[in-house]
């Protein structure tokens, strides 16, 4: 597994490492509260400022992504060098304002911008909670820990939406950002009394500022190009342009990187098979099954015609399942290892995408929840043994950098499903479909078009996740 010899130097640094990952828990839960809270007050952010939901408003959510899927490998890698402490309280400062500024926000502009300062306080969050974890806990106990973490995160994700509805309907969408601040103040005083800093690494360390930008500027085209891609279109100039920049400043980055004496990607980490093999893996299932998320909404509202607030309902059965199985699989992990476990949660993964993909206009309620019940299953079978497999595999003075590469591998994994998903469900009419539905009432061959548009995508998704199930044998033994 690594660098993984003499597991108690590994956490156990002078904090207690329950006190850690309550802590990590706050930062981690806030950050994925909102980067699912916000969605379902855009119509009410929309008419406050009085712009079309469909124009400039749509930043608010694509800002907060792309800042933080270009800024998540730099910060991971400067936890490293100044300690994991001092990044963490300045990620959770960084957001804290962010949200205070967001709920003040005067202009549509201005709280894009305050969504920006959030996305650099959530990437910061996000790049250092793993390895926060990883060095607070030793190798026999890391994949509870880390299944602890990815449980908070499906809470976080599940109870965004709900939440959401309910302070946008009593109160006002200003107060879904005002909520982060008093949970931010609590964690910010929490790690200043009760956290000293984790173990610095003893050589001396340089950040790379060059390094950063081109990798900042590759992930950023690269985002945008997804973001744009769904909106003017795949073929349209500036979509193509933003594609084409990634590509040209992929190869220049990797290049400078390798000629750095302190690089901001290490590029030898990938030499070791188990982490190689488990990143590809990880970003293989965020691509096969984030498309639930975003497909399903519009299968059970509009072809369905049930409800959004019991749609809603029906959709947290991924999120609570992972939330409910996720630590115990983190512990199963520590006892037996992240290969079979992983490469069994991607095939339960894969069985659910094929029962989704069955999925028509006359199926029950239970025919839909229970393939999203084994969907999360095979989620928390996969993603706790999957991290705790990366995270044991780096050297201890690498850990941000790992942090940083997973956070970032989950974060593209995630644009490329709803990349993917969109573009085919939209290629084969289904958007259009949806629309009619939704629109003028049940049409049977508007109902044809929709299954099968769904049913193709679905179908997409279960061979991206059966390849993830290969990749995940690759990574070795234990």
């Amino acid at each position: 597994m690594g660098n993984t010899s003499g597991p108690e130097a590994r956490g156990r640094q002078g904090n207690s490492k329950w006190t850690v990952l309550a802590i990590v828990s706050i930062g981690v839960f806030m950050a994925t509260l909102d980067s699912s809270i916000v969605n379902i007050s855009l119509p009410k952010i929309s008419a406050s400022f009085r712009v079309p939901l469909n124009g400039t408003v749509e930043w608010v959510i694509i800002g907060y992504l792309v800042v933080i899927a270009g800024t998540l490998l730099s910060l991971g890698r400067l936890s490293d060098i100044f300690g994991r402490k001092a990044m963490w309280v300045t990620g959770l400062g960084i957001f804290t304002a962010g949200s205070a500024l967001c709920g003040a926000a005067p202009s549509l502009e201005f709280l894009v911008f305050a969504r920006a300062l959030q996305g650099i306080g959530g990437a910061m969050i996000m790049a250092n909670s793993p390895a926060f974890t990883t060095s607070a806990f030793p190798a026999k106990e890391r994949g509870r820990a880390l299944g602890i973490v990815a449980a908070v995160v499906a809470i976080g994700t599940s109870a965004g939406p709900t939440l959401g509805g309910i302070i946008t309907d009593h109160f006002s969408w200003r107060w879904i950002f005002y909520i982060n601040v008093p949970i931010g103040i609590i964690g910010i005083t929490a790690t200043l009394l009760l956290l000293s800093e984790t173990e610095r690494p003893a050589e001396r360390q340089r950040f790379d500022p060059i390094g950063a930008i081109l990798l900042c500027a590759c992930l950023t085209c690269l985002m945008l190009g997804m973001s744009f891609g769904q909106e003017l279109g795949w073929g349209s100039p500036g979509t193509i342009g933003l594609f084409c920049a990634a590509l040209l400043l992929f190869p220049i980055f990797t290049l400078y990187e390798k000629r750095s004496e302190q690089p901001i990607l290490d590029l030898s980490l990938f030499r070791n098979r188990l982490f190689s093999a488990a990143l590809i893996t990880s970003f293989l299932s965020f691509m096969a099954l984030f498309a639930v998320m975003f497909l399903m909404p519009y299968y059970l509202e509009e072809l369905m015609g049930i409800p959004p607030q019991r749609a809603g309902l029906m959709m947290t059965a991924v999120p609570l399942t992972i939330s409910i199985f996720a630590p115990f699989s983190g512990w199963l992990s520590d006892r037996y290892g992240s290969r079979i476990l992983s490469s069994l949660g991607l095939a339960m993964s894969s069985a659910a995408l094929w029962n989704i993909a069955h999925l028509t206009q006359y199926s029950s309620h239970f025919d839909i929840i229970w393939p999203l019940v084994l969907a999360g299953l095979g989620q928390a079978l996969f993603q706790s043994p999957n991290n705790n497999a990366i995270m044991g595999s780096v050297p201890l003075n690498r850990l941000g950098i790992a942090s940083g590469v997973l956070a970032t591998v989950r974060t593209l994994g995630q644009g490329f499903s709803v990349a993917m998903a969109g573009a085919i469900f939209t290629s084969l009419g289904g958007a259009r479909a949806g629309n009619i539905l939704s629109q003028a009432g049940p049409s049977a061959s508007a109902a044809a078009t929709f299954t099968h548009a769904f049913q193709i995508a679905m179908l997409a998704c279960m061979s991206i996740a059966a390849m993830g199930v290969f990749t995940s044998l690759m990574r070795g033994d234990r």
